[in-house]
């Protein structure tokens, strides 16, 4: 049945759903799975994958179908709520699908944005579980990363404290003179807490630890998550994770958590995060979470493993991608299916009337704050205007090899002139184009996205990417810049540019995946700058090396890894009942 998504809170929806979710026993006879490939945390449960995987190796892979947006406004525009939209508009349709989408970070559902369950009746439950720290995964990554900060802060007030001798007879370690002037890692939390980005430790006395800068970032920032995306299996995680670099020594040689003999620890902590999590829709579609990187500085994505796991037990398998097509897709098409080996089907664009009618020249949209009312009349001049977004973002899709559609997520307030406008410019540019009511009616509103995806995924793509790998570092970012942001070109500071010869010189950065540093508000590096703007060069200031992850990241104009409160957070709204211990006001 689909709920009152007008009247009803996401919470007060999810809270009726639950009544009838599946038990961790019920999802092993719905999915086909042994006993033991499935692990009960509660009314939660875990796959174990590779047992999963490895029973299930020689089976074909079902449809793999990615979820992507134009350039959204600074409230996001549904790609998880079409996510879950599209899995009960196929489920509705009698086929087997299933999905995997990210973990949400409590920086954004305690902040403004509030948390990613999708809405309505395309809701992704149990949301309590799902928005306040799941099955530890976060916690585990927080402890092994934080692991690795006492490592190393210790090891540099040691090796100040001690002479040669006396540390190796003491603690057995040998000197790795680390410059606290260059150390790359910080501490993180899963909060949006700006006080903390940069901070002094180690004050006191010379066993209070060693004194310098430091800082924090969000947990969903941090490497380890980046690594959890990208593994293949158990090894791969420990190996990656002996491999971070943490510093650099006086010499200017990388310092890694392998050097600091800490990574075997931080594996231990993170040894069952490697299991997704499985929850599922409103309409008891299933979908697993797995893994929460950044999309703006990470890959951006649900996990691997995940999508492995998926494309054997589901016909149809859907994930989503962070932020819009000229981020997260593109990190999709040229990082984790070069590094997975999987090759999609479609790709689904999520586009809303919100969002192109600010491309259009609509008011600023600012989150926390009520809507001009430019966006809930309608307006077919905006609307029309802001469609050269789309089909920006539809012609990146289509330099893949993919045809993709175009999902109109329609909200209450849309108009059937506005929608008309959408489908004219979509399929003017080849693209196929469905409207889909699934927030407001479930897969019930979600049939014509359903049957267009189904149409798309029996149709043959000649995926490929934009890329080789043996493309230097440099001209990898030109092609991104040029072919998928749309810069005239790149301008490089001289430190990055000499840090990028440097990478290219170095045979043990080569197959390290590009991975962009940018804005997710604008096609360009500024957040301010929307529609399809032309004329215009991408600066890089620096390029951060995440030599676990096995990433290089070229930071297009300013990033910060730990985000801030704002002034009318969501957690103000947040209550429990206490004779219930039912949780309220989560969004």
């Amino acid at each position: 049945m689909a709920y009152n998504a007008v009247e009803m809170a996401d919470w007060q929806i999810s809270e009726s759903a639950e009544k009838n979710m599946p038990t961790p026993d019920e999802w092993r006879e719905k999915l086909g799975l042994e006993k033991d490939e499935i692990l009960p945390m509660g009314r939660l449960a875990k796959l174990d994958f590779l047992k999963i995987i490895n029973r299930t190796k020689d089976q074909p892979d079902g449809k793999y179908i990615e979820v992507t947006a134009i350039t959204p406004t600074p409230l996001g525009e549904g790609k998880s709520t079409t996510s879950c939209g599209l899995m009960e508009g196929l489920g509705k349709r009698g086929v087997n699908v299933g999905g995997a989408l990210r973990q949400p970070s409590g920086g954004p559902t305690m902040n403004v944005k509030g948390t990613a369950a999708g809405g309505g009746n395309s809701l992704l439950i149990p949301m309590t579980e799902f928005s306040l720290g799941l099955t530890g995964d976060i916690n585990d990554i927080m402890n092994a990363h934080n692991l690795a900060m006492v490592a190393m802060t210790s090891r540099m007030q040691h090796e100040r404290n001690y002479s040669d001798e006396q540390l190796a007879r003491l603690t057995g370690m040998s000197r790795l003179n680390i410059d606290p002037t260059r150390v790359e890692l910080g501490w993180i939390i899963d909060f949006c807490a700006q006080s903390l980005r940069n901070i002094v430790i180690g004050m006191g006395g010379r066993f209070d630890g060693f004194t310098m800068q430091s800082k924090f970032g969000i947990a969903v920032g941090s490497e380890c998550m980046a690594i959890l995306a990208v593994i293949k299996d158990l090894a791969d995680l420990k190996e990656r994770l002996n491999n971070i670099t943490v510093a650099f020594d006086k010499s200017g040689n990388p310092v890694t958590t392998g050097d600091l003999e800490v990574g075997n620890a931080m594996t231990a902590f993170m040894r069952n995060t490697i299991n997704p999590t499985m929850m599922c829709t409103a309409e008891y579609n299933p979908c697993m979470v797995h893994a929460g990187p950044f999309a703006n500085i990470a890959v951006g994505q649900s996990s691997i493993i995940a999508d492995r796991v998926g494309l054997k037990l589901f016909d149809y398998h859907v994930t989503e991608s962070g932020f819009a097509a000229d981020i997260g897709f593109e990190k999709f098409w040229n990082v984790k299916c070069r590094v997975s080996g999987l090759k999609p089907h479609v790709s689904v664009l999520t586009t809303t009337i919100r969002a192109l009618k600010m491309h259009g020249g609509g008011p600023k949209v600012v989150a926390g704050l009520a809507l001009d009312e430019a966006y809930t009349k309608e307006n077919l001049e905006l609307v029309e205007k802001g469609c050269e977004n789309m089909v920006h973002m539809i012609g990146v899709i289509r330099k893949s090899g993919i045809n993709p559609v175009v999902c109109i997520n329609r909200f209450y307030s849309d108009t059937d002139a506005e929608c008309a406008v959408i489908r004219k410019f979509a399929e003017a540019a080849g693209a196929r184009c469905a409207e889909s009511k699934h927030w407001e009616l479930g897969g019930d509103g979600a049939l014509e996205l359903a049957d267009a995806v189904i149409d798309a995924c029996n149709e043959e793509n000649d995926f490929k990417f934009l890329y080789p790998l043996e493309m230097k570092l440099r001209d990898r970012v030109e092609k991104i810049a040029t072919e998928v942001y749309g810069a005239d070109g790149v301008a490089w500071a001289p430190e990055a540019e000499a840090k990028a010869k440097m990478l290219e010189d170095d045979p043990k950065y080569a197959d390290f995946a590009t991975m962009m540093v940018k804005t997710h508000l604008s096609l360009t590096h500024d957040p301010t700058i929307k529609g399809v703007p032309k004329g215009w060069t991408l600066p890089i200031r620096d390029v951060l090396i995440y030599s676990g992850a096995k990433f290089l990241c070229p930071c297009a104009g300013a990033i910060s890894l730990m985000p801030g409160t704002g002034s009318n957070p969501a957690f103000r709204r947040i209550d429990v009942d206490t004779d219930t211990g039912n949780v309220s006001g989560l969004f």
